[in-house]
């Protein structure tokens, strides 16, 4: 009998709600869920096509463990054994900084990293590295400068804009935003709003803005300062909101007073009259920012989130209506991690500060395993992500994941990364398991699904959850549970709660080791540590998610947070499940001033001397690489390692080269040939596509490939052309601005 079942979208920050028709315990295929509250009927062709996710040629089975070249198939018990062992004499020998947890990166389920940071946290290490240090460190950073916690975001609220500014970011195509289309479009027809975008080429959203900047590539901080410089010259800037909620403002603004805008804009290739028009509209529209990859793996990337975010303060369009927003969250996406605590480690070799809410940028991981020093990295846990296909630097991972004394990679295929590990986990896929994710996309409303199993597992595969937790219990890092707990287990959840709760206050430990007790108990009941552990969250939920809930409909007291998990067990499509306040965004602002706070020292000399004369040193390509590689295309035939099998884009141009009509010409090259790139990290041969969509000067090849289908390799590896040493000071990689050549391979 065929069943549809609802579920949601993993394979991108969307989760775009979808129904599963399932025959036979098999997904069949995928339509948009018209029930699910956010994204209402919405979804891509990549959301459509999961079943090519769920059902992966090279999925694991069975736990293996490497034996000699290959791979011999493992017990749960001996794997268990075995790897705790070897994690706990590393640990003991070579201090808790030998080992690292890498995960938390799944863009389908978040439950599988409160396990994976408490089982580090457990061992005593610190070093947790996810594809948020990969992207986010600057921007993190910077808004935990300036608004008091680097776990929060600032999400465009555009349902209540004017205008919606676009600045490198391809919305059409990278989505990003909850119904990311449908509200591009929107923009765009609607006469009485405006589509601005800012971005160095004629993406498919600049092709429908009602404003295109195209900005030099690399040039966007010294374009976010001279606007700001514009507005501050015109005398343009938000006074009244500056002197209410911004502090700092005096001591940065002589940066811009006197700065050379229209050398600045030459530099910039931009017309001068078309920037003021948009430096106008930002001082008397009601707009927000959608910033992306282009800005946060840009050229001074860093830089590039503090001048937009002083441009945004200036215009008075942080923490407003219609403006961006610090959105409810039901859980932050990472912690706070200041740096300059004495309490918060540094890499030891690359002396990095985990700025991404906790996290460590991965660039620095090769360097942090293949240094001559005795606190190096020797043991590392890979959870739910691909680093080997994910981040920069293919040969440098390979050479320092080869050094490692242990590799253990939990994932539900055979991936790159899997196939140099020392042993391989099979893990529930997340339509055979229960998971959510915790991305904060909507104002005022806090959306959540409980995303539930619709097909069952093969035999002997588990959650990250359960993995970690019997890792945990085996060296001994859980304490005893008492009968009576797992007896009230069984029953109903508010007693087993008031035991549970009794308990921990009597004993230290457990309060830290919660995840795993709430595993072996509820998760024992329920088969899912990640359903436990999403009753605990909401049941110890922070005043301010209890303050939103209360707001939308679930009234407060005790039992709240189990009223709401109750409601997303009845409500597969996701409900609603706060409502935020904007008032409250200033009071979630947590700095010294309780202002947003735009002077940030470690910044300000490099801001400062931002101007042309450097720049138009700074821009100059060198001689042997003159063109730029923009590595990471958007496309709809583009995807993250989540989809491996080459069928979903059969009869596509998926992984092309593409490039100017102008610059293919120059070196001789014609549409569909063949054609070698070659950067400073190695070179790659791949299908030439000649497209007027591409800026002249630039290269523009897609991530997600190089992926090893049954023994084949599909499409290029972007990450071989990448360096990981080419990255900002904060650890990312600078993947929209990489030196290249491009070559005629028969030549």
């Amino acid at each position: 009998m065929k069943t549809w079942h609802k579920t949601g979208c993993v394979l991108c920050a969307q989760n775009c709600g979808l129904e599963v028709l399932v025959e036979d315990d098999r997904i069949l295929r995928a339509r948009p869920d018209k029930d699910n509250p956010r994204s209402q009927g919405y979804a891509c062709r990549k959301g459509l096509n999961i079943v090519y996710h769920q059902y992966p040629r090279d999925r694991l089975t069975t736990p293996l463990k490497r034996s000699g070249n290959g791979f011999k198939e493992i017990t749960w018990d001996q794997a268990i054994n075995e790897i705790a062992d070897k994690l706990q004499n590393i640990v003991t020998q070579h201090s808790p900084r030998s080992l690292a947890y890498m995960g938390g990166s799944s863009q389908g389920g978040h439950f599988e990293a409160s396990f994976g940071v408490s089982l580090l946290r457990a061992m005593g290490s610190q070093y947790y590295y996810s594809s948020a240090g990969q992207e986010f460190s600057g921007i993190w950073w910077v808004l935990g400068r300036m608004l008091g916690r680097q776990y929060y975001t600032i999400t465009p609220d555009e349902h209540a804009a004017e205008m919606l500014v676009g600045w490198g970011w391809n919305g059409m195509m990278s989505h990003q935003m909850p119904q990311a289309r449908k509200t591009l479009t929107g923009f765009s027809k609607d006469p009485d709003r405006l589509l601005v975008v800012i971005d160095p080429r004629k993406s498919e959203t600049a092709a429908i803005a009602d404003i295109h900047l195209a900005v030099r590539p690399g040039a966007d901080a010294l374009l976010a300062k001279a606007m700001i410089a514009i507005i501050v010259q015109e005398g343009w800037e938000a006074s009244d909101y500056i002197t209410q909620h911004v502090e700092g403002w005096e001591r940065i603004r002589p940066w811009f007073a006197d700065f050379d805008c229209r050398s600045a804009l030459d530099v910039c290739q931009l017309d001068d009259a078309l920037v003021h028009q948009v430096c106008r509209l930002m001082t008397t529209k009601r707009w927000c920012m959608h910033p992306d990859l282009g800005i946060y793996m840009g050229r001074h990337s860093t830089l590039n989130s503090y001048m937009l975010n002083i441009l945004e303060a200036i215009c008075g369009r942080l923490c407003v209506p219609g403006g961006n927003i610090i959105p409810g969250m039901v859980m932050p996406m990472g912690f706070h991690a200041d740096e300059r605590s004495p309490n918060i480690w540094r890499t030891a070799e690359t002396a990095m500060p985990p700025a991404a809410a906790g996290s460590f940028p991965p660039n620095v991981m090769p360097e942090e395993i293949l240094a001559d020093r005795p606190d190096r990295l020797r043991a590392v846990l890979v959870s739910a992500c691909n680093p080997l296909r994910s981040y920069a630097d293919t040969r440098m991972f390979e050479k320092a994941f080869d050094r490692l004394e242990l590799l253990v990679v939990n994932d539900i295929v055979m991936s790159e990364t899997a196939r140099r590990a020392h042993y391989v986990l099979p893990c529930r896929s997340y339509y055979e398991t229960w998971d959510g994710t915790f991305f904060p996309w909507t104002f005022p409303g806090v959306f959540f699904q409980l995303r539930r199993p619709v097909v069952t597992p093969p035999e002997h595969c588990l959650e990250s959850s359960q993995i970690f937790t019997r890792l945990a219990d085996r060296l001994g890092l859980i304490p005893d549970i008492p009968d009576h707990i797992r007896k009230a287990a069984a029953g109903d959840r508010l007693t087993f709660g008031i035991h549970l709760m009794e308990w921990a206050g009597k004993t230290p430990d457990v309060q830290k080791r919660m995840p795993f007790v709430l595993a072996k108990t509820l998760g024992h009941e329920w088969n899912s540590g990640a359903l436990a552990a999403a009753w605990g969250m909401l049941m110890t939920a922070p005043k301010t998610f209890r303050k939103n809930a209360a707001r939308a409909g679930f009234q407060t007291g005790l039992d709240q947070g189990d009223r709401i998990f109750q409601a997303l067990l009845d409500t597969p499509q996701g409900l609603w499940v706060g409502k935020a306040d904007i008032a409250d965004n200033w009071e979630a602002i947590c700095t010294p001033s309780g202002k947003i706070e735009v002077f940030i020292p470690e910044l300000a000399e490099e801001a400062e001397n931002l101007n042309a004369i450097c720049e138009i040193e700074g821009l100059k390509m060198p001689p042997d690489f003159p063109l730029i590689l923009n590595a990471g295309r958007h496309m709809d035939t583009t995807m993250n390692t989540l989809m491996r099998n080459p069928e979903w884009n059969k009869g596509k141009r998926a992984c092309t080269i593409a490039v100017n009509p102008l610059d293919a010409d120059s070196y001789g090259l014609m549409d569909g040939q063949l054609a070698r790139i070659v950067t400073k990290a190695g070179s790659a041969v791949g299908e030439l596509q000649v497209s007027d969509q591409v800026r002249s000067g630039t290269v523009l090849i897609p991530h997600g490939f190089g992926l090893i289908c049954e023994e084949s390799v599909y499409g290029i590896n972007v990450n071989q052309l990448t360096q990981n040493t080419h990255r900002d000071p904060l650890g990312t990689p600078i993947h929209r601005f990489i030196p290249c050549r491009i070559e005629n391979p028969s030549a």
